[in-house]
């Protein structure tokens, strides 16, 4: 399945077979290096929460894996982010940016490879699973791993946590780690300058957004 550039998709992260976030996109483009798209600020998303609205870090992960838990609509508030979904990677690229556009980081998301879905009401959208350990690396490409203590705070508890191999996430980074250093693709400055088409409007949470996760 191909995406078609300015095409709408719901970007889905799922935790133990349920839906932690929604993030409706546009696809900016599809091809060999991978699915790009763009959430903008104000797009409407949906967020996982502790039945009495907390969110995953604002408890410790024990309680929260025990629910129950609720969606929460709300707002991309922060500056529009570009992504990047290598073909079969176990991990995505973000391209931060300010209130002014500036490009200022980039966030190496490591997660399960994305699986494209298309519902039959017309929703389509790509599903992976975060596994929360991640890399910020600054435009002179200096780097450092982010969410340590999370990530080994919830290893603690395999029974409940979605993350199954250490191990491979580690490996994953440390590969990435080595294009990062050596400034390749897509740490060569493609896409710091990118910006949306001013004519695209802000992407609806189109009907489908819950659908189940394609991923168990």
């Amino acid at each position: 399945m191909r995406f078609t550039p300015g095409e709408v998709i719901l970007h889905r992260n799922v935790r133990r077979g349920r839906i932690a976030w929604v993030r409706p996109a546009r696809v900016v483009s599809d091809d060999e290096r991978g699915l790009l798209v763009w959430v903008a600020r104000g797009t409407t998303v949906v967020n996982e929460a502790y039945h009495d609205g907390r969110f995953l870090r604002e408890l410790p992960f024990i309680e929260w894996a025990r629910g129950p838990h609720r969606p929460v609509v709300g707002e991309w508030a922060g500056p529009g982010v570009l992504k990047l979904m290598p073909p079969d990677a176990a991990h995505s690229v973000w391209w931060f940016r300010d209130d002014t556009d500036r490009f200022t980081a980039w966030y190496v998301n490591l997660e399960e490879p994305a699986v494209r879905w298309s519902d039959p009401g017309g929703a389509t959208g790509v599903d992976m699973v975060d596994q929360d350990l991640d890399i910020v690396v600054r435009p002179d490409r200096t780097w450092e791993w982010k969410d340590e203590d999370e990530f080994t705070e919830r290893l603690a508890h395999p029974g409940q946590y979605w993350v199954a191999d250490e191990a491979a996430v580690r490996a994953e980074g440390e590969r990435v780690v080595k294009l990062i250093e050596a400034g390749d693709f897509p740490f060569d400055g493609t896409w710091t300058d990118f910006h949306p088409d001013p004519a695209w409007p802000t992407p609806p949470l189109v009907p489908g957004w819950d659908r189940p996760p394609v991923i168990v």
